[in-house]
């Protein structure tokens, strides 16, 4: 009896060693520390109406490869200022109309700046409550976005009364690629992200929209794989968070200290071939994590784990066998593996302007 037990434990312990070896490969992380260090990997400056550039200072930085430019913000302003105005006065509509008309000429003028530099261009929506079919359209009617343009939704946290909420940017990422044939870059920060990969079953979209990730450390080697997303397309590493006058990650030439910057963990050609993206991840099976337990009559219990993501519905989610005379406690095996998920949901924190 001993040695069939011996053996009902060899073969649950080699079980979950085969697993743990075979799944090893999708549970590595990505290693990514001080990326905009390398002097290969091209940058991507992004800013909104409010940054103050000197362009002929900023081109002399020779490792910029991109500029991203806020476009347009919720929804569009009233021309007439007729009607509701959601508690505004006319005055200020009417200020705000022009407001809205003078960023749309500067973002048209800094788009032919970069454009006529050799700059890669994009451009990003501030997503906030609202109807998104009507934010998406106003995006394409500001932007304008050529083929060769990135487009990215900004999604600043999961609260639905201060931002547009997960359900309704899928809206819009659905509604920009009907209209232009191509699928945004979602844009949010680190608890955002991790939130829609914890969740991705439910947010399938967005959770396979390329991310632009925003994160102001230095190391971020404990963060991917997260969900579908093996790494990022950008990672937004210095802003006004966490650059001043004696400190900061990167300082642009020509701006002031509140100007985010991004990397691309490749080169400005290797930048330039994927830049426009448009299309969707791939979508992963979900990660499951099998625990293989088994005991010998008063002899402590053995146990082993492993992570794996399935490749195809898992119909059993507890598998138990028994053997054993009935002649005692200490001559019966107990062999067991369950399965749990191992995604989990974490809170959220906005950081962008």
């Amino acid at each position: 009896m001993e040695k069939r037990g011996i053996s009902i434990i060899g073969m649950i312990l080699r079980l979950a060693v085969l697993m743990g070896l075979t799944f090893a490969a999708a549970n590595a992380r990505a290693s990514e520390v001080e990326p905009w260090k390398e002097r290969r990997n091209a940058l991507i400056v992004d800013a909104y109406e409010l940054n103050s550039i000197d362009w002929e200072a900023m081109l002399k930085d020779k490792r910029i490869a991109g500029f991203i430019a806020k476009a347009s913000d919720g929804l569009p302003e009233s021309y007439t200022c007729t009607g509701d105005h959601g508690g505004d006065t006319v005055a200020h509509c009417k200020t705000m109309w022009r407001k809205y008309a003078v960023s749309r000429e500067l973002y048209q003028t800094r788009r032919m700046i970069a454009r006529s530099h050799g700059l890669l261009w994009g451009a990003y929506h501030l997503a906030r409550p609202g109807n998104p079919v009507d934010q998406a359209n106003h995006f394409i009617d500001y932007a304008d976005p050529r083929d060769d343009e990135l487009m990215v939704l900004d999604i600043e946290g999961i609260d639905p009364e201060k931002y547009m909420s997960l359900e309704d940017a899928a809206i819009f990422a659905g509604h920009v690629k009907a209209r232009t044939g191509r699928y945004p870059v979602l844009y949010t920060n680190h608890a955002t992200a991790k939130h829609i990969a914890a969740n991705r079953i439910k947010h399938r979209l967005l959770a396979r929209l390329p991310l632009w990730y925003a994160r102001y450390k230095p190391d971020i080697r404990k963060v991917f794989p997260m969900g579908n997303w093996d790494r990022y397309a950008l990672w937004q590493f210095s802003s006004a968070h966490n650059c001043g006058k004696k400190r900061c990650p990167y300082r642009v030439p020509g701006t002031l200290d509140d100007i985010d910057v991004n990397v691309a963990a490749m080169s400005a050609s290797a930048l330039k071939r994927v830049w426009p993206h448009g299309a969707l991840l791939p979508e992963k099976p979900p990660v499951l994590t099998v625990i293989a337990s088994a005991t010998v009559g008063t002899i402590p219990a053995l146990n082993a784990s492993a992570t794996a993501a399935l490749s195809r519905p898992l119909v059993i989610s507890r598998a138990e066998a028994e053997s054993g005379s009935g002649a005692g406690a200490d001559e019966t095996v107990t062999g067991s593996i369950a399965v749990r998920a191992a995604e989990a949901r974490l809170p959220y924190q906005s950081e962008r302007r």
